[in-house]
């Protein structure tokens, strides 16, 4: 339920804040802080390094193994700072963007800001204490949204993307020295660091390929295409990915920790895998639809005109995030077995398709490159449902009824709402036409093929306002 408040809750801000912005600040100015994205992503899954998966899979409670990586985790993000500082002309020679080079140097600071709490984090997370990591969140999300927000209305365009980053990770910091409460030792052994680095070595693999391949159409779009293509890109997969995000954090976020708690009980792991699937297709799926079907009116209505040539790219990206939390649950499942290998040759297939496709349909445009993108992350999550079957002999035919009756009410969605965007009415009002739509048809098909799931929501609901009413 924290998480759920937290993701759901931040996601919330975000995308008001993100709303603000979009109509304050010009297309280009989101293409330029969209060329940091990759750097800053990179540092962080380095800096990592796997140890914190290794760390709640062996469920440590040991102030000296938490001293040396922490210790450890500081040392990396000072040396990718001072690397990436002395790497800011380069980076905006690259790009043939030369405010590139003190916007980056001031960006990067939160590599290290990044460093300090990760112990933090896996502390609360070993203990599933996900109400303080909220409060960690939500208080950062506000703080650092607030002054993004003041900045941008003010015509500080994009250094108002810069500081609210940094903001954010500042107060997460502070927040989370606050709220846990630990302070390192005065210890450090590398013993530490070998123990885990067997398994963390491939999350660590599969994290910078994850990275890389996330921002790979930024790099070649900032390289080769107009800087608005870039802006139009990169608000497309923001605009997505704070729907896809609070999805996949929610019902997939905390399914690592606990699939790690059963990981060696392969029929309760199994059937816990089954349950999660099947809630989670018949939430993000239809979701994923009534996104792609509603796209142009969707983000007129909310960002404005200006940002009209995004739709394309918008609905590739929701495409390919259909399934998208469907496979991290997969890869999460072979994690929790200690099957890290598996889920890093993974990635490297799902990558090199994606890297033969931008080749390939290079010449084609920026639409065919991220449409082969969108068959790459189906073909992987086809490969993870074959792996989840040897690990746990989790067969393909219980796999496929968990989805299918979800991919059905989506498309059933996907149709109503593209009809209903053929009206000539007001972009507002066929928005509106269209949620309506979307949720009468979700509730009734609910019903009809989801009673048990129908009912638990009734109840859920008829317990809060119960509850709320006994308060008062």
């Amino acid at each position: 339920k924290w998480s759920t408040v937290d993701r759901f809750g931040q996601q919330a801000v975000q995308f008001v804040v993100g709303i603000i912005l979009a109509n304050t600040i010009l297309p280009e100015d989101f293409g330029l802080f969209g060329m940091l994205a990759i750097f800053n992503a990179l540092s962080f899954v380095l800096v990592e390094s796997g140890f914190g998966q290794a760390l709640v899979r062996k469920k440590s409670s040991d102030p000296r193994e938490f001293s040396s990586i922490f210790y450890f985790d500081i040392v990396t993000g000072i040396f990718l700072y001072i690397l990436l500082y002395f790497s800011a002309p380069s980076i905006a020679g690259f790009f043939q963007q030369p405010e590139l080079v003190s916007l980056s140097r001031f960006t990067f600071i939160v590599i290290i800001f990044n460093a300090f709490y990760l112990i933090q984090i896996n502390i609360l997370g070993i203990k599933l204490d996900y109400k303080n990591i909220a409060k960690v969140n939500f208080i950062s999300t506000i703080v650092s949204g607030s002054v993004g927000v003041t900045l941008a209305v003010t015509g500080f365009g994009v250094w108002a993307l810069a500081v609210q980053l940094v903001c954010y990770h500042l107060i997460r910091m502070i927040s989370f020295f606050y709220f846990v409460r630990w302070k390192p030792l005065l210890f450090f052994s590398f013993d530490y660091i070998r123990e885990h680095w067997k398994f963390s070595i491939s999350l660590l693999g599969t994290g910078v390929l994850n990275v890389i391949f996330n921002n790979i159409f930024i790099l070649v779009l900032g390289k080769y295409f107009p800087l608005k293509e870039v802006g139009y890109y990169n608000q497309a997969n923001k605009q997505s990915e704070t729907v896809n995000y609070a999805f996949v954090s929610v019902l997939t976020g905390t399914t690592y920790n606990v699939f790690s708690q059963i990981h060696e009980q392969t029929e309760r792991l199994k059937h816990l895998l089954r349950e999660f699937s099947h809630k989670t297709a018949v939430l993000v799926i239809p979701a994923g639809f009534f996104l792609i079907a509603s796209a142009e009116n969707l983000l007129v209505s909310l960002i404005g005109e200006v940002w009209l040539p995004a739709v394309p790219f918008f609905r590739l990206i929701c495409a390919a995030n259909l399934v998208s939390a469907l496979y991290q649950l997969n890869i999460n499942t072979l994690n929790s077995r200690g099957k890290s290998r598996i889920t890093f040759r993974t990635e490297i297939f799902k990558k090199t398709l994606i890297l033969l496709s931008i080749v390939g349909l290079f010449s084609l445009g920026s639409k065919m490159m991220i449409a082969g993108y969108v068959i790459a992350c189906w073909v992987a999550y086809l490969i993870t449902m074959i792996e989840v079957k040897r690990e746990i002999n989790h067969y393909w035919t219980h796999q496929l009824k968990d989805i299918l009756p979800a991919v059905g009410i989506g498309l059933l969605i996907g149709i109503a709402v593209w009809a209903i965007s053929l009206l000539p009415l007001e972009d507002v009002v066929l928005l509106i036409m269209e949620l309506g739509a979307a949720g009468i048809l979700y509730l009734v098909c609910i019903r009809l093929f989801y009673k048990e799931m129908y009912t638990n929501i009734l109840a859920y609901i008829s317990k809060s306002f119960n509850t709320i009413s006994k308060k008062n």
